[in-house]
């Protein structure tokens, strides 16, 4: 056996003889965290030089570099002779180099710095054609999105993916510690949750059209005369069969003609029925049946129908993934492409459901206290200097909870402000009336629950009343509404009258009615919008600006 390890380990090794070492590098995260401790040790470092200039008349070079592990930047020391430096400066540049750390002289901000001894590799950069400016001259977090591709390099959008990093790896504890399973919904479905009809649709239609155009120019459909000579010359070769067969003579080779003619026809027929353009029913209507899911498909708006039948076979479980929505909307709290975490508990009810939300938001929060201090920093000095307070304020207050109309009649009761959309009850509380909620009457995160069955969606459990819906929303300083969500319909004829009170069809919900026929178990769960969770942590003003490559009306780059 130890003669087989050793012939497999030096095969193994043969194998990567023809390639390059492995690349030992450390992150300048570590570097900077270890500051002194590490003084005289070599590393490999690589990154991006934020600022470059030559010094000592030429002779040596100051680089700033980012590696993206941390907001901070290393100061690099290259000397004219270890590389010519006019490489090495520009913004933009890559680099990775060999070097020992050192202690830099009294009075200088940086803890350490790097020597370097070898430069071992150099993306280099057009000066002149950089779109992201040297320094501390700053490109509109607007203008940055035209550079979509280049603007991770930025400090704002580098310290908004750590932090969004942070809150996926917290949402994934969080669940994970509290015995939630983990389960990927479709981003195809069949169903529309929402039930408001704004969805992409997934079709091939388009393109079998095109394909079939181009296919009829190349080649046109056979005409009734081309079919009917095919059809007598099948007539034909099966006269011929005939004849040889009533002389008793070898029949095999006109029984293979006579099959092969019969292909021919069935070929041109088949060929007859194509016709350009997008295929049409009879009553006018796009014959979905054609289409590559033989139904109508859209990409998903919620994982939580789907999510659903699992939290009714292993109880607690939760999706997180990207939902669309076909809303054409400009507005800075809007998305075509978003990402929701939506968990779904089993014999929970809408008390269950608001515990796990405040529970889960405030975990959240901790997080990034305890997690990205830093990048929180960052966002407080440049964009919203109550970034911390509020992540402090959150993660340690328990959240008020009231229902829809005892926060209508608060709300009517408001003398110091007009509101643009008037309060009354049976309205969807627009944004402004949640932040006043939280931010001015009670100054804290608030949960309102029970609201009027209109406005919610047909799967949300009808309360006694036959009034309102046992829903709930969490709201959150800064952007209102964080977290949507409710005890689900278990009741099976409730449930079919709500989906057809929502001017819905039954058939394409009838898997769902089948959790309530087999088994029905009081559940319920939420959805919480992971790029409102980021724009609430950080403080930033435009959800295109939290999320890598935003996808909305007119725009979807990359």
């Amino acid at each position: 056996m130890a003669s087989d390890a050793a012939t497999a380990e030096m095969a193994a090794t043969s194998l990567c003889d023809d390639l390059e070492p492995a690349t030992t590098l450390t992150r300048i995260r570590d570097v900077l965290a270890a500051g002194a401790a590490r003084v005289g040790e070599r590393v490999v470092v690589g990154g991006w030089v934020r600022t470059g200039r030559e010094q000592g008349r030429g002779t040596f070079a100051f680089l700033e570099l980012s590696d993206g592990s941390c907001a901070a930047t290393l100061q690099v020391i290259v000397d004219a002779a270890v590389h010519p430096l006019a490489r090495l400066t520009a913004t933009g540049t890559s680099v990775l180099v060999e070097g020992e750390i050192k202690e830099p002289p009294e009075g200088t901000k940086q803890s350490v710095e790097i020597k370097v001894s070898r430069v071992l590799e150099v993306g280099e950069v057009d000066a002149a054609a950089y779109p992201l400016p040297k320094g501390k001259v700053k490109l509109t977090l607007e203008k940055l999105r035209d550079v979509i591709h280049l603007r991770s390099r930025t400090n704002t959008i580098g310290a908004v993916a750590r932090i969004r990093h942070q809150l996926a790896c917290a949402t994934h504890r969080f669940f994970d510690e509290n015995g939630f399973l983990y389960v990927h919904t479709p981003i195809i479905t069949t169903s529309d949750c929402e039930g408001a009809g704004e969805m992409f649709q997934v079709t091939t239609l388009f393109s079998q059209a095109d394909k079939i155009e181009k296919e009829l120019k190349e080649n046109p459909a056979p005409s009734d005369s081309d079919i009917e000579a095919a059809k007598v010359l099948v007539q034909e070769k099966g006269d011929a069969v005939a004849q040889l067969r009533a002389a008793n003579a070898d029949i095999s080779a006109a029984v293979a003609e006579l099959m092969r003619a019969k292909e021919n026809v069935s070929r041109l027929e088949e060929r007859s029925k194509l016709k350009p353009g997008i295929p049409h029913r009879d009553d006018g209507t796009i014959a979905f049946e054609n289409d590559f899911f033989k139904r109508q498909a859209f990409l998903t708006v919620s994982g939580q129908l789907q999510v659903e039948t699992y939290a009714c076979a292993l109880s607690s479980v939760y999706t997180f993934g990207p939902t669309f929505r076909a809303e054409n909307s400009h507005t800075s709290r809007h998305l075509a492409e978003f990402w929701m975490v939506e968990p779904e508990i089993a014999f929970a009810n809408l008390q269950d459901d608001m515990n796990c939300a405040e529970k889960y938001i405030q975990y959240l929060c901790k997080w990034l206290l305890d997690y990205c201090w830093e990048d929180m920093e960052f966002m407080v000095n440049n964009y919203d200097k109550d970034a911390i307070e509020r992540l402090q304020l959150v993660s340690s207050t328990p959240f008020v909870r009231i229902s829809y109309t005892k926060a209508v009649e608060l709300l009517k009761k408001v003398t110091g402000k007009k509101f643009e959309k008037r309060v009354e009850w049976g309205i969807d509380l627009a944004s402004e009336h949640e932040r006043y909620l939280t931010e001015e009457i009670f100054k804290k995160p608030v949960i309102v629950y029970n609201y009027p069955k209109g406005i919610k969606a047909f799967y949300m459990r009808l309360n006694n009343d036959q009034k309102t819906v046992a829903a709930m929303d969490v709201l959150v300083p800064k952007v209102g509404e964080l977290v949507g969500g409710s005890q689900r319909e278990d009741r099976l004829d409730v449930l079919k009258q709500r989906i057809l009170d929502a001017g819905l069809p039954l058939e394409p919900y009838e898997w769902y009615l089948d959790l309530r026929r087999f088994g029905s178990v009081k559940h319920s769960g939420f959805g919480l919008g992971f790029e409102r969770m980021i724009l609430f942590a950080t403080g930033m003003e435009n959800i295109r600006d939290v999320i890598p490559f935003p996808r909305y009306p007119g725009r979807a780059d990359l």
